[in-house]
């Protein structure tokens, strides 16, 4: 492809060098140039792609897009100035992969928590109903037979843009995405046009990266100024807010307020999932998911609400929510063949803790046990919090290691402990393993044991290394040793 064709949406403020160039592949990480490629120049937390720009030169990078201009110029390279290399990425990355997304009715779902089996739930609505829907998000990334782990919710706009090229080319009409706040700030869905966009909630999280709640809201809220049909949950105060705020086309969603499009009534909570009837006007159906918790009811009406949006009935939502199957590391039920129960949950926020805990509660005839710890170099302030939730929401806690990263892991286990009522009394053990084996010895009749904060991961991130680890198979070695 011409470079002139790439930057055909790109405003340079400079360029310098012959300025024709046939272009073989675009690249941000210089470990992947070619010769023949561009190499785009992004800053990272930790590297500044312009010191590896020498690199890229060196293995034979045609073009560069950077904001600082470098100095002694190969000829032949083409290097061109532009104000923000992120957001010039993606209008490249659209370039380069033919803008799939214009072949794509795309659905964003952006929030605390619920986003994973909201964008599930969609993605088994839509093929329930004849559309073939690719998924993007912390599980993975799905589209026909194709299943690959993530390693991000929202990839960078490079890989996303060409998931979203091979979704279009495997006969895609639809894709579900997670949009985290990270992708909104750092321009990775730029470019992107959503057909619908969901607002599930907004709780304390990733406050070392916005510094407050406002500001978190304010990058969450940019979704909606680039979809067509925003579906927003009422029942949250900041989702009350959005609405008001947005002038988009919406539907709105609650489990307490008449007043909003997509209404749940008459909710029975179980402990193989929920019941409800949906009302939209004068449209009612029988709404049965088979994943337990209120927060159920929430997801669901949310994924209701983005096929509704998508021109599906009520009717044929509800039918196909009946089977939907449960999902990977959400209120996931691990096999024991013992008088116990155990339990796999990613709740790593105070609220996502309070309502996988309310829920157990709700049905548990023994102990609620909860098992947890927080990440490292992530908010530290929600912290202590987390370990007052799980002191108020479980008989027993076991705080261990979540992902403690660089950080010290007896240090983020002060932290948590800080919040802790006195009389808490919880079992600390900083090896997760060893945690896992002592829940499972110590477990007693009738007690659900709830492991919080991993999910679906098979992974611990400790020094800057991911070192396997899978809490199910934890389990089944632990139960091995009973």
């Amino acid at each position: 492809m011409k470079l002139k064709d790439l930057l055909r949406e790109v405003t340079p403020t400079r360029m310098a060098g012959p300025g024709e160039a046939d272009i073989t592949g675009v690249c941000y990480d210089s470990r992947k140039a070619a010769p023949g490629c561009l190499f785009v120049a992004v800053r990272g937390f930790r590297s500044d792609g312009h010191a590896y720009i020498p690199a890229a030169l060196e293995q034979g990078a045609a073009a560069l897009l950077v904001e600082e201009m470098p100095g002694d110029l190969p000829e032949h390279v083409t290097c061109v100035q532009v104000d923000d290399t992120r957001a010039a990425l993606a209008r490249v990355a659209a370039a380069w992969y033919g803008h799939p997304e214009r072949e794509l009715k795309l659905i964003g779902v952006t929030g605390t928590n619920g986003k994973t089996t909201v964008t599930h739930l969609v993605r088994h609505i839509l093929e329930k109903n004849g559309r073939k829907c690719g998924l993007i998000g912390t599980n993975g990334v799905y589209f026909g037979d194709v299943c690959r782990e993530s390693a991000r919710t929202t990839p960078e706009s490079l890989e996303l843009y060409g998931l979203l090229r091979e979704m279009a080319d495997s006969g895609c009409t639809c894709a579900a995405m997670e949009v985290s706040s990270h992708s909104l700030a750092l321009q990775r869905v730029l470019g992107l046009r959503f057909a619908a966009a969901a607002f599930t909630n907004l709780t304390q999280d990733h406050l070392d990266f916005h510094g407050d709640m406002e500001h978190y809201y304010r990058t969450k809220a940019l979704l909606f100024d680039r979809c067509d049909t925003a579906v927003i949950n009422l029942d949250d105060s900041w989702g009350q807010r959005l609405t008001e705020e947005k002038t988009c086309p919406r539907i709105t969603l609650s489990a307490r307020r008449d007043e909003a499009d997509l209404v749940a009534k008459n909710i029975r909570l179980q402990p193989d999932g929920i019941q409800a009837v949906v009302v939209r006007d004068c449209d009612i159906a029988r709404l049965r998911l088979g994943i337990p918790g209120m927060f159920s009811v929430y997801n669901a009406l949310t994924a209701a609400g983005c096929c509704l949006a998508l021109g599906l009935s009520l009717e044929q939502v509800c039918a196909a929510l009946a089977d939907a199957p449960g999902i990977k590391g959400r209120a996931e039920i691990v096999p024991t063949g013992r008088d116990f129960t155990v339990m796999i949950d990613y709740s790593h926020t105070p609220d996502s803790m309070e309502n996988i805990l309310r829920t157990v509660r709700g049905y548990a005839r023994g102990r609620v046990v909860g098992l947890f710890g927080a990440g490292g170099d992530r908010d530290h302030a929600k912290r202590p919090i987390m370990g007052r939730v799980g002191a108020e929401g479980c008989d027993l806690c076991v705080v261990t290691s979540d992902n403690p990263r660089s950080e010290d892991p007896e240090a983020i286990i002060r932290d948590i402990l800080s919040g802790m009522d006195s009389k808490a009394r919880p079992k600390v053990i900083p090896d997760r393993r060893e945690a896992i084996a002592w829940a499972v010895k110590n477990a007693r009749k009738d007690d659900i044991i709830v492991l919080m904060g991993k999910g679906q991961e098979t992974y611990q991130e400790v020094k800057g290394q991911k070192l396997h680890l899978d809490e199910r198979e934890e389990v089944a070695r632990a139960l091995e040793q009973l």
